[in-house]
């Protein structure tokens, strides 16, 4: 029998098969029930044409540390609607971090709020997230 809590099993899964997370390099420092603590570092082959992070990387970042956060309760949730607010410029080699907490959660529905840091503790982005809790459990 594993010690693991169930926002590490969960998560463990899901990280397993979600390739685009792994791609992005995001790793995970802490997950709990309704939360999620991501890291990544700014690749060169993530800028725009400005030189700057792509509007996507942050939004990625946030929306991953969103599904795991919604689903560390065992059930299996998606998200229905997001938006996000970049307020500071991100560069190569800048390291960046998720914090997602959950603010409201019903049988159905669940509102959480994320935040991107630089690794001053500068808030550079704002997400919320609205997701469905599907009646489906993870096998974990």
């Amino acid at each position: 029998m594993s010690d693991e809590s169930l926002p590490t099993k969960v998560v463990n899964r899901m990280y397993d098969k979600d390739y685009f997370s792994q791609w992005l390099g995001i790793e995970r420092v802490e997950e709990g029930a309704g939360t999620s603590r991501l890291r990544m570092t700014v690749r060169k082959d993530m800028l725009n044409g400005f030189g700057i992070a792509h509007g996507g990387i942050t939004y990625s970042l946030a929306d991953s540390a969103l599904a795991f956060a919604c689903n560390s309760h065992g059930k299996k949730a998606v998200s229905v609607e997001t938006s996000i607010s970049h307020l500071v410029q991100l560069k190569e080699g800048d390291e960046i971090f998720a914090n997602a907490k959950e603010l409201s959660r019903s049988n159905k529905i669940g509102l959480y709020d994320v935040s991107i840091t630089n690794a001053n503790g500068e808030l550079v982005a704002s997400f919320k997230g609205t997701v469905y809790r599907t009646s489906k459990d993870w096998d974990v």
